[in-house]
């Protein structure tokens, strides 16, 4: 035992978690939403840019997590990078999806004949209405970032081992099970507990922000 307290380490890991998954949410969605705008409003590019993306798709996150943080040092920015670059594809489909239907909607004949480009389009028409689900998707993200995060650094492949995340504190906490549980027992709680809390946030903007939902 080095005489760390569990309790300070667990609480400053929660920051780092926050951290990644906070950021890799924006720059996954910054990154996807612009890809995807491109892609689904854009005819000529969207056969390329989606078989570009259904690559990226095919690796498996934490496997190409994984191989991003094999060829840098292990530090909280590349983990952020390696998440979100696993993250774009499935952001950007999205995002495309929604403008593919959204561009064969009536207003939007109507603001071409009105003569607006496609950028004045883009920016009044499209983009608030591709909005809402991208904010829900975020929140899952941001969820799924914090279980990679734990992930990575449970298997040495995320942040230094002088940075307490809650991945590398039940990392440390794997020779001691049979004697102190607590030292993995608490970070897997409270990293349980966070994930849980960000999807119940994506369910509540997924039912505030749907265009359907009847308000009575």
């Amino acid at each position: 035992m080095l005489g760390r307290d569990v309790y300070s380490r667990v609480v400053y890991g929660a920051q780092i978690s926050l951290l990644v998954g906070f950021a890799a949410a924006i720059f996954a969605s910054a990154i996807g939403l612009a890809i995807g705008l491109v892609s689904g409003f854009v005819r000529w590019t969207d056969s390329c840019v989606m078989r570009i993306m259904d690559g990226v798709m095919s690796i498996p996150p934490i496997l190409l997590a994984v191989a991003l943080m094999a060829l840098t040092r292990g530090s909280v920015v590349n983990v952020v990078v390696a998440i979100t670059i696993a993250e774009i594809p499935r952001v950007s489909r999205l995002v495309r999806s929604v403008v593919l239907s959204l561009r064969e909607q009536p207003y939007i004949d109507a603001a071409v004949a009105g003569g607006s480009g496609t950028l004045r389009i883009v920016w009044k028409h499209i983009l608030p209405n591709a909005l809402a689900p991208l904010t829900v998707q975020a929140t899952y993200i941001c969820a799924s970032a914090m279980i990679t995060e734990a992930i990575l650094s449970f298997i040495g492949a995320g942040t230094p081992p002088i940075i307490p995340s809650w991945g590398n504190i039940m990392a440390d906490g794997r020779a001691l099970w049979q004697v102190k549980p607590y030292i993995v027992f608490f970070p897997g709680l409270f990293l349980s507990v966070t994930v849980l809390a960000v999807n119940l946030v994506g369910d509540g903007l997924r039912d505030a922000l749907d265009p359907r939902r009847v308000v009575r």
